[in-house]
This record gives structure tokens, sequence and C-alpha cells, in this order.
């Protein structure tokens, strides 16, 4: 478990913050077309000065429709395109052009003694150190022959992070209402991003999951108190010619039809491998929202690749019982060879499990009479 006392910590951010990201001046954001710094902040997307992580004016901060569940982890992501440059959209799907930096810092609120309380995910325009712990910030930098992902993590003092291309663990004690959690936080390696990153195998390419025309068509308030879509943001800044023509994303997280909002949950959390040419397309699961039929889904589905992760159960979803569920069988294990997703997690996420939960239990169907 990490802890450290909140005196401590301001005074080493006090001496070394000018050193490290630069708290003197407004932070510049800068391409590396070809090195990988070792410091985060030679990439210029944050300004540290003790009491608070700043992203740089020169970058927007956005929010998707909906979020890859990480052990309960607050993020705040960034966007930044380099001056004169724009995207494009490609079938109305978002081209970002080369020199475009996106980066997601996760991080956790604190209590008193400085441990990482679990809460609901909030829209951070900054990230107040008093409060908070940074864990890592991972980086997707577009290149000329395309998307590289760095993740960069934290010191103990939060006054720089560092590049570790082979990805790391952190030991945590993760506060409850009902009491607390251990578990390993896990920033993954350079390869395992391709994990999520990689829709299609083996020979996809690394793309963006959140910063795309589906998780930006999503209505939210903006820093200036607007209701707009957060892909509208793109437009305002010239970064984007016009927004697509398309309807507005819903989430997960809020009231509605609950067919769509658990098919949202399961396209972000599990659509980048369980999609036709995706790293699980063996399994003939598709939860990337474009399933024909609810079969598709999972639906009275007898398991084609599951093994022993099947649970002893018969069908990846049962109308109406949950219980006798594959997916959720999967969904609640923590075990290497049993849980999914497999990378990203060790906590049970429980909003979700109660979603997917409620959503199997309203189906209609007999899967005995197939």
């Amino acid at each position: 478990m990490i802890t450290k006392p909140r005196a401590v910590r301001g005074a080493v951010l006090g001496i070394v913050v000018g050193a490290a990201l630069n708290a003197c001046s407004e932070p510049t954001p800068v391409f590396h077309a070809d090195d990988n710094p070792a410091r985060l902040s030679d990439w210029g997307l944050f300004a540290l000065d003790g009491a608070s992580l700043t992203p740089s004016p020169d970058t927007l901060v956005f929010r998707p429709a909906n979020t890859l569940f990480t052990d309960y982890a607050q993020k705040m992501r960034t966007l930044w395109i380099p001056e004169g440059e724009q995207a494009s959209l490609v079938n109305g799907e978002i081209e970002y052009p080369v020199g475009t930096v996106l980066s997601k810092t996760f991080y956790y609120p604190t209590n008193a003694d400085g441990r990482p309380v679990r809460r609901e995910e909030i829209i951070a325009e900054s990230i107040q150190l008093a409060n908070n712990r940074l864990m890592e910030t991972r980086l997707l930098v577009r290149r000329s022959d395309g998307w590289d992902a760095f993740p960069y993590v934290w010191n103990d003092e939060e006054t720089e992070a560092f590049l570790r291309v082979a990805g790391t663990t952190k030991p945590l004690n993760l506060q409850t209402d009902s009491g607390s959690e251990d578990f390993l936080y896990f920033v993954p390696n350079e390869n395992q991003c391709a994990g999520c990153h990689v829709t299609e195998h083996p020979d996809g390419d690394l793309h963006p999951l959140a910063a795309v025309t589906h998780q930006l068509s999503y209505k939210r308030y903006q820093a200036d108190g607007d209701l707009r879509l957060e892909i509208d943001a793109l437009v305002a800044r010239g970064w984007l010619a016009e927004a697509p023509l398309r309807l507005e994303t819903i989430s997960y997280l809020n009231d509605g039809d609950l067919e769509a909002r658990a098919t949202e949950y399961l396209k972000i959390n599990c659509g980048h491998c369980h999609n036709p040419n995706g790293a699980a397309d063996t399994s003939n699961l598709i939860l990337d929202g474009f399933h024909a039929q609810l079969v598709n889904m999972g639906v009275c589905k007898p398991p084609v690749a599951a093994g022993g992760g099947a649970g002893d159960r018969l069908y990846s979803i049962v109308p109406g019982a949950p219980e006798q569920s594959i997916l959720l069988y999967r969904m609640q294990s923590t075990e290497p060879d049993e849980m999914m997703p497999e990378l990203g997690r060790s906590l049970v996420h429980e909003e979700g499990i109660t979603l997917i939960s409620d959503w199997i239990d309203q189906l209609s169907g007999d899967c005995s009479a197939r």
C-alpha cells in the first residue's frame, strides 16, 4: 500500500516541481515524432504547481459517453492537435492528423489518511493533489506510421511521471462504504496496450477507443457552462471542419432503455476483443454493438472457447437467469484464467454486474427449447 503524509508531499512538490512539470510558465504541448521521452513533462501537456495537475489550455479536456472500468480509478482525458493541423472524417469516423496526442491520467480520490477512496467517476478539468493520488498517465501519439502507446507512471512524490515500457503494479488499499479492498493496481506494458487498442487481430493497428465519433457524440455541460456534444468542441477549436450526422450516444450510467445501456457497457468493456475481427473472434460472441440478433450477444448460445471459464454453466446468457449465465460468471471472477475483461482490472465492477444482471433478468426466452 502506498501512503505518504500530505505535508511531506507538498514540501517535495514545492521544491522539485519547477524542474519537472513546469509550474512557472504555461505549458506548451510538444509532438515528439521519433524519440520517446523518459519524462511526461517533456510532452508539455500539464502544469504541476504543488496544488494541482492542470492540462495545458492548448489541450481539450473531454469525457466519452462510456468509459472502460479500471478498478474504480478516476480518469482525466485530454486531446491535443498541433496548430495548423485538422482531423477529418473518413466514413463517419475521425481520422486524426500526425502529431495528435491523447492523454489519460488515472488517479484516486483520497481520505484524510491519504488512502484511495472508491467514488463515482467525475469530470475533472484539473486534479487537486491535496485530496487525490496520481497513478499513471497513458499517452496515445499519432505518428507518421500510426499510433504509439506510452505508459507513464507517477513517482511517489507526484512530481513527475516516468515512462515504464514494461508496465508495473502498485499495491493499493481501496476504501469503500463497507470497508476496504486490497488489490494490485495494474499498469500495462506497451504490448498489452494493444490488447484493447487493436480491435482487428492479428495485424491491425492501434487506434483510440474514447476519442472516436460514437463516444464523442455525447452531450454534457462543458467548462463554459454550455450543454453540447463533446464532438462540437473539436469543431469549435477548428480541429474538425464539421461534426458527422449521427444520433446522440447514450451513457450506460444514465436512465433509459435497459438493453441499450447494457449494449453500451459491453461495447466499451468487451467489444475491442469480442467483434468479428477481434482477438476473441473464435468465441463467436459479438459484443461491439453490431450484433444481428440477441444470440450473437450470447443469449442461449453455448460456449465455444470458454474452457474452464464457463463455470459449469451451459450458455453465455440464460434469459431471466443471470446466475446461470457464463457472461456474469466471468465478469464476477477475479481469477486470471476466467475473468473478463482479462486485462485492466483486478476488482469486480459491482455497478456493471448490477446493470448486466438486470438486463438478463428481464430477457424472455427458454434455452431448453433450442
